[in-house]
């Protein structure tokens, strides 16, 4: 199927939908605040959001180069859901009943972001259907079933595990062996919410630059071309794009995702789908996809596609290539085979951050009043709303305005992460997993073998991931 009339970047389709907002006012010179916030993404905005209402007398900036949400809080799938990378590390390092807590905190998180849009009209589309993550193949279901019960292990008692006669009965994925689902999980319009969200912080009286692109972060300080703020405290809060800081090329790596939309669908072609519950619909692939049903009736979808630039590089308006936007279309034929005529209306890509060991973390260093709160690995929509929370508690604790409080005790506070190899063995370790995930996946659709391909288990121990 050809692709030329498919919108390509822009942004995103959320953005092309929306319009992107009217921009706000660069730094205008040398300025100081309490606290400096580079990143106008949800994590910054969340921060500003927690910490002016905790403290409303305390002056925040809000540096951000381009717009907020012009990262990935603008371009991602929209799945506010339960998931934190990193969590098994965790559990190793720290213990089960720690990791059952940090769990338990995210499974909060998603009901605090929705009661925060209620109370600040931030009409996001939010739908709180949860999350359907579903097995094609025999090695997928037993994946699917060990994930299943790994997640009660981890206090998600709430969770269902359904074969494939109910699972067609809530949603028809072709070839679908079984799922889980969690409550866990609501899908949303991401632009709707972070610019919602940069409209209800600045209300509050925090102010946001925009146009203003931070190229260094120092102690007390944060460097534009503009000038430099200077606070007692300087939080990074730039997910993927925090390679293009000075000293950060290999701090988290800038890995790609992609996502199509298609046309709204028609009543009858919906009734072939089901997909009357909204949720949210994952997959148990190695190189996994993402899927909502959108509040106008379209299907956005999103995977790997080019999943790493040489140099840590990011691209500038979410262009995709034609080879990944008929793959991922191959990919919403082969889930829902009624679809082959429909028409895609855009496609976009954006970058997520991932640390070495595919661990998030929140971190306030108390000697330097330097923090900073990110590496999400794609689960970023719910889990920047706690590292906000998070980053709030630690900087009252450390100001002496507050003492510990239950998120200042959880696991992923202060994790230590090593950096990135340098550049080619970068470019080539992403590219050769990657490579793998992919044969894995294909092996495994010819296969009856219960097990995970051996392929794939090796890019695991080679990458950190598990």
């Amino acid at each position: 199927m050809s692709t030329v009339s498919t919108a390509n970047g822009g942004i995103s389709f959320w953005y092309a939908e929306e319009g992107t907002p009217a921009p706000r006012e660069p730094l205008p010179g040398d300025s100081s605040a309490d606290v400096c916030i580079v990143g106008g993404g949800y994590t910054g905005l969340w921060t500003a959001y927690y910490l002016k209402k905790a403290v409303p007398f305390l002056n925040i900036t809000v540096l951000e180069a381009k717009f907020c949400g012009y990262g990935a809080s603008g371009r991602n799938g929209g799945w506010l859901y339960n998931g934190i990378a990193g969590r098994d590390r965790y559990a190793e390092l720290h213990g089960h009943d720690a990791a059952v807590r940090l769990q338990r905190a995210m499974n909060d998180t998603v009901g605090e972001v929705i009661r925060v849009a209620g109370e600040e009209n931030i009409d996001a589309d939010i739908h709180h259907g949860g999350v359907l993550e579903v097995a094609h193949t025999p090695s997928q279901l037993a994946r699917l079933k060990d994930f299943h019960s790994v997640e009660i292990a981890f206090g998600e008692t709430d969770r269902v595990l359904r074969g494939a006669r109910e699972t067609a009965e809530r949603i028809r994925v072709s070839g679908a062996v079984g799922s889980s689902w969690t409550p866990h999980g609501a899908r949303l319009h991401p632009a709707k919410l972070v610019k919602g969200l940069a409209d209800t912080v600045a209300a509050l009286g925090v102010t946001i630059h925009e146009s203003t692109p931070v190229t260094e972060i120092r102690p007390k300080h944060a460097v534009t071309p503009y000038g430099t703020v200077r606070a007692p405290y300087v939080l990074r809060c730039t997910e993927g794009f925090t390679a293009g800081l000075k000293g950060h090329r290999r701090t988290w790596l800038p890995m790609n995702s992609s996502m199509i939309v298609t046309e709204p669908l028609t009543e009858s072609l919906w009734a072939t789908i089901g997909w009357d519950g909204r949720e949210t619909l994952g997959d148990t692939a190695h190189a996994y996809m993402y899927a909502q049903r959108t509040a106008d009736d379209r299907i956005a979808l999103g995977g790997r596609g080019i999943p790493y630039r040489y140099g840590s590089a990011t691209d500038n308006d979410g262009r995709t290539q034609p080879a990944t936007i008929e793959a991922l279309r191959d990919l919403l034929v082969r889930f829902f085979p009624t679809t082959a005529g429909t028409r895609i209306d855009h496609a976009w890509s954006g970058v997520l951050g991932v640390p070495r060991d595919w661990c998030a973390t929140v971190t306030l260093d108390r000697s330097t009043g330097l923090g900073w709160a990110g590496g999400y690995v794609g689960s970023g929509v719910a889990t920047a709303n706690l590292a906000a929370r998070t980053l709030r508690d630690l900087i009252q604790q450390d100001s002496g305005q507050a003492g510990p409080t239950d998120l200042t005790a959880l696991p992923w506070v202060n994790h230590k992460v090593r950096r990135w190899e340098p550049e080619p063995f970068r470019w080539l370790g992403v590219h050769a997993l990657y490579a793998a995930y992919r044969t894995a996946d294909r092996r495994e659709s010819a296969s009856t073998h219960l097990g995970t391909d051996r392929l794939a288990k090796v890019a695991n121990r080679v990458s950190g991931r598990h």
